[in-house]
């Protein structure tokens, strides 16, 4: 055989193995139409490479178990799931007027992610990382049994060291003590960094860990939750990370604008659930039951219905966006979205265009800060094309806006992790409260009004001055997200 022969005959077989690896992803992995043909242009222009390239950032993971229940904790979570369902549908039931005007959103929240109601719930509104980190460590200083700590990110600078340290005091004390975070998000961390706290009893888990620190074969899919439970009586959950940035503090970012719910109530066992299960595929050495756990017991404490809604590359059902979605095609006045990025796919955005042309006054407000330029000029381009359908657009400016809340006329309000972009919606593991309460709403509505104070807005003749390089820079950002 000449060397032009075996030329050929590489070639073609490297095109053979690229079409059935093609084929493989084609016919075995259920996925958007867009985010397919994504995937098959990387396939086609970077033979074999690109399916390398898939491995670590394209897999599904999605399975029937993801998180490894028994029969008997199936069995339990659906039985509690029909009972809900079935009062839902009791004409006899006396129900707070939010729960009936929302019965359809909170059925489909319990149908679709096994997201429990709860309406004994005392909410707390944090939206300074000074604040809720005080009432977080005066908690923690309080605790008696167990503290569960879950962050996408930990830093460890001054705000992560000193977590740390109260962790390790509270693990000394007898106290159960609980850590897991991801790899990817907290990246400049390691095991070493808690090596009192495992010493004092605490453990501590990784969420995806890699085989090699710089080989991650699912660094695609973030664990992006942010929860902490004491005592299984207490809750937080929301946007801010572990870090001297979420202080407000770092230089780059400046003043941090976020939002956090410390919960009392029945939410917390859906919270301390949440964790659970994801510690349980973290800790695969050991084995986790539900009694390993402190749940509460206790009796009515507040007064605002809520539901903990999660989502993940586990599903194939994108459970929190059709929330979103849900909230805003149910809107008959206002819609107020806060977001650092906005990179929707197109039922998102066909969903805020029915609003508006339905008379809703939809406003979106946007960090003037980018942290990742890519994704900042991308926001700009989806927030832009809604100008031309009435959409009011915000820009922070008084340093970094990182809150994910979206508030519906005033009566119902959500607060988690997930951000408006396909990264959340499909790739990553999130989480957020939904609350049918209008003092909650209005509370957040009115943190939106006060930081309109501090925005300015984004007219279409604004829009309009950008120079055709940061045009052609959205182009190159959209095509980014569509791939990731």
């Amino acid at each position: 055989m000449d060397n032009g022969s075996l030329v050929t005959w590489i070639l073609s077989f490297v095109m053979i193995i690229n079409i059935l690896l093609s084929a493989g992803f084609l016919f075995f992995e259920r996925r958007d139409i867009g985010y397919t043909w994504a995937w098959f242009m990387v396939f086609y222009f970077i033979p074999i490479l690109g399916f390398i390239i898939y491995l670590f950032l394209g897999r599904n993971l999605a399975k029937k178990n993801f998180f490894g229940l028994s029969v008997e904790e199936r069995k339990y979570l659906q039985s509690a799931v029909d009972h809900q369902l079935a009062r839902l549908t009791d004409q006899r039931e006396d129900q707070n007027p939010l729960l009936t005007k929302y019965a359809d959103l909170i059925h489909m929240n319990l149908v679709s992610s096994n997201a429990l109601m709860t309406t004994d719930n005392e909410i707390s509104i944090f939206n300074d990382g000074n604040q809720k980190f005080d009432s977080l460590f005066d908690d923690i200083r309080n605790a008696k049994k167990e503290v569960n700590i879950q962050y996408y990110i930990i830093q460890p600078d001054a705000l992560g060291t000193k977590l740390r340290d109260e962790l390790t005091i509270k693990a000394k004390e007898g106290v159960k003590v609980r850590v897991l975070y991801d790899e990817i998000g907290s990246k400049r961390l390691s095991l070493k960094f808690f090596k009192e706290l495992l010493s004092a009893g605490g453990e501590v888990e990784v969420f995806f860990p890699s085989l090699l620190r710089p080989i991650n074969f699912r660094m695609n899919n973030r664990n992006h939750r942010k929860l902490c439970i004491i005592d299984g009586e207490i809750a937080y959950i929301g946007g801010f990370n572990v870090g001297n940035e979420y202080l407000g503090i770092d230089k780059k970012f400046g003043y941090w604008r976020d939002t956090h719910f410390r919960m009392k109530g029945g939410s917390v066992n859906q919270i301390q659930g949440r964790f659970l299960l994801d510690w349980k595929h973290a800790r695969k050495h050991e084995q986790v039951s539900f009694d390993q756990f402190s749940f509460t017991t206790g009796g009515h404490v507040g007064s605002s219905p809520a539901q903990i809604v999660s989502s993940g590359p586990n599903s194939l059902v994108e459970h929190l966006k059709n929330m979103y979605i849900k909230l805003i095609l149910n809107a008959k006045r206002s819609v107020y979205i806060q977001t650092p990025y906005f990179i929707p796919d197109s039922s998102f955005m066909d969903a805020c265009k029915i609003a508006l042309l339905s008379g809703v006054d939809v406003r979106i407000m946007i960090p003037n800060k980018p942290d990742h330029p890519f994704v900042y000029w991308a926001t700009w381009a989806y927030a832009g094309e809604l100008l031309n359908y009435g959409a009011k657009i915000l820009l922070y400016e008084n340093g970094f806006l990182h809150a994910k809340t979206i508030v519906v006329d005033e009566e119902v309000a959500s607060v988690g992790t997930m951000n408006i972009d396909s990264r959340s919606f499909r790739l990553n593991f999130e989480v957020n409260a939904i609350v049918y309460d209008e003092k909650v709403a209005k509370q957040l509505q009115e943190l939106f009004h006060e930081d309109s104070q501090l925005s300015t807005e984004l007219t279409p003749e604004r829009y309009k001055e950008r120079s055709i390089i940061i045009k052609l820079k959205e182009g190159v950002s959209r095509l980014f997200s569509s791939i990731l």
